[in-house]
């Protein structure tokens, strides 16, 4: 009998597709929180698919999926560090190739459960086709995702501030940085008609501004120009009334970076943390030795500077509690990558600093999956809802109950792939 051509496109349809549950893993077992204001789901299957969320829940496992058993373990969204830096300095020794590097670098990251790294400046340049390689890469992806911004944008014109707008968007930038600080009154800041240029000319282009500062006026100022992300805590004072207002207007990202400031005095005496078996996994002892130096720790401990971020570090904290106690959303980063900001240990340490400054666990974990992409807006990340990827991570303690416990990490996936 003559089959018809219908019939033909069928049947080759049908051979040419993959199997309705191919490449399906169900993990099995664990108490899983998805991200979301729901509570978390005790013995739930995470069924995950080419690489994203199928379900959570009380779901059936497919027949000829395969199954993981985290029984006992706790599951939720990896991290995502809505202000870090990826610059190459933590590849392993043998690495030389820029962008393997850059990947170095990203999968140190994820080592530690930060599975999306938002690069606010300065990246080597290899870095562009290294986020350009995810979307390439799609289910096999196995480090932290990244995005970035290209040089940072230190203008002094207008007109020089547009034209460096110009060429970061023409590079693939992702975002506009601009830094906006005295160095407590060591150099000049950026002048203000080159604010302007670069805020007002990426939104032109589509394109978000990023801006780092540290005083209250300025902060103020920043968010009536525009600016899309306070990529620094206000450290000089007390947020009042008027902030509050215009971070709930503009719905500028707040972002605290509170490590920041412990880099800053940390290392004057060997800190507690040296000894922690978690930071020891995967710290790169190379840099562990130079900031360990007697001459590194006499300068840090004799330096003015070191001081007042001390002090800024408390005065963070402060306003941060009182930025989401007014009920706005924050997101978690925390400038590591630079020399002696140790990528993904520096962001369970930020986690800390959160709870110290008094908010929940829950508050917490929400900034630092949820609410930075939300900052990013990237509907891909962040949560365990169907359709977005799946990047998570097993714990062996409960997060919500102490958010210290994120450093009980056994394991992080990224689409699904267990981060070797």
């Amino acid at each position: 009998m003559k089959s018809s051509p219908a019939l033909l496109v069928l049947l080759a349809a049908f051979v040419a597709a993959p199997p309705l549950h191919a490449q399906a893993v169900a993990y099995v077992g664990a108490t899983v929180w998805d991200g979301t204001d729901s509570e978390p789901l005790a013995g739930a299957t995470l069924l995950v698919r080419d690489g994203r969320v199928v379900s959570v829940g009380s779901v059936r496992t497919p027949e000829g999926a395969r199954v993981v058993s985290v029984a006992g373990k706790y599951v939720i969204p990896g991290l995502v560090n809505a202000h870090a830096h990826v610059t190459g300095r933590w590849a392993g020794e043998g690495v030389s190739d820029p962008a393997r590097r850059v990947e170095g670098d990203l999968l140190l990251y994820a080592r530690y459960g930060v599975t999306t790294v938002n690069s606010l400046g300065d990246e080597p340049r290899e870095a562009f086709a290294v986020r350009d390689a995810e979307e390439r890469a799609g289910a096999t992806l196995a480090r932290a995702r990244l995005s970035v911004a290209g040089p940072v944008i230190a203008a002094t014109t207008e007109a020089a501030a547009r034209a460096a707008v110009a060429a970061n968007a023409a590079a693939g930038a992702d975002w506009m940085k601009i830094r906006y600080d005295d160095n407590l009154g060591t150099v000049a800041k950026m002048p203000w008609e080159a604010v302007h240029g670069v805020i007002d000319e990426a939104h032109r282009r589509g394109f978000r501004a990023a801006t780092h500062l540290f005083y209250l006026d300025d902060a103020k100022r920043l968010l009536r120009e525009g600016s899309d992300m306070v990529a620094h805590s206000i450290r000089d004072a007390d947020v009042d009334a008027e902030v509050l207002a215009l971070l709930r207007e503009t719905r500028s990202c707040y972002v605290p970076t509170l490590t920041r400031e412990v880099s800053t005095f940390v290392y004057a005496e060997r800190p507690a943390f040296f000894d922690e078996p978690f930071f020891q996994r995967w710290a790169d002892p190379r840099e562990v030795a130079s900031v360990s130096t007697p001459d590194a720790r006499r300068a840090m401990a004799a330096s003015p500077a070191a001081a007042r971020y001390r002090g800024a570090l408390a005065q963070a904290q402060r306003n941060l509690k009182a930025i989401v106690d007014a009920g706005l959303p924050i997101a978690m980063g925390t400038d590591s990558g630079p020399a002696g900001r140790f990528p993904g240990y520096f962001e369970h340490l930020e986690l800390t600093l959160m709870a110290e400054a008094g908010l929940t666990p829950r508050q917490v974990l929400r900034a630092a999956t949820a609410g930075s992409a939300a900052c990013l807006r990237r509907d891909d990340v962040g949560t365990l809802q169907p359709g977005r990827w799946a990047d998570f991570l097993v714990l062996d303690a409960d997060p919500l109950a102490d958010v210290a416990n994120t450093r009980t990490l056994s394991a992080t996936y990224v689409a699904g792939n267990l981060v070797r």
